[in-house]
């Protein structure tokens, strides 16, 4: 069975994102069709999909417009998986500390928008993930703050005694932008390895 993936291509490296999932797929022998979302109807039709990264009040803003973010969270009550990336997983917190942001709620977790600091601010770091053997080599650019957590979200990873890493169900959201290192094995851990996930 060839799977569906939809990558949401209003903002951020979707081009990158969708070159990971095909590698992550191709480990571990699966075949998968990716398709960019700009617009409705796309997301009913995918088995895993995800949000990327780049700035999160334009993004929420046409995800509303063009009636994707409904889809969005019918997809996870559908306990597809989703991977949520920097200004994605900004999106889909439950509070982003910003107005301007209409959050998905499909991440039990509250988040600060850039808390890592401002472009010239970004830096890579080992990261131990849980799941993971060997470090992951994250790449924090203008990365958002996971503040705080519900009860039934597990931590992935920690970067300076803070989240940067977590599951919340069939989603798997990163404060670090996994798309931009050729290593595809956080794309896996979401898609392929997501226990509590269903494809």
């Amino acid at each position: 069975m060839t799977l569906e993936a939809g990558v949401v291509a209003v903002q951020g490296d979707v081009s990158e994102h969708a070159d990971a999932i095909r590698r992550a797929a191709a480990n571990h022998g699966e075949e998968v069709v990716v398709h960019e979302v700009r617009k409705s109807g796309v997301i009913p039709e995918c088995d895993l999909l995800l949000l990327p990264g780049g700035e999160s009040t334009a993004i929420s803003r046409l995800l509303a417009r063009e009636g994707i973010d409904e889809e969005i969270v019918a997809h996870v009550d559908a306990e597809k998986p989703v991977l949520a990336t920097c200004a994605g997983l900004i999106v889909a917190s439950r509070d982003a500390h910003d107005e301007r942001v209409d959050t998905l709620d499909i991440v039990d977790a509250t988040v600060d928008r850039n808390a890592f600091g401002r472009q010239v601010d970004s830096f890579e770091a080992p990261l131990d993930v849980e799941g993971l053997e060997e470090p992951f080599p994250a790449v924090f650019i203008r990365a958002p703050l996971i503040a705080d957590v519900g009860d039934g979200v597990d931590v992935l990873a920690t970067w300076d005694d803070k989240p940067v890493a977590v599951r919340d169900g069939p989603v798997v959201g990163t404060s670090f932008h996994p798309e931009l290192t050729a290593d595809a094995r956080i794309h896996d851990l979401a898609f392929f390895e997501n226990e509590e996930a269903s494809l």
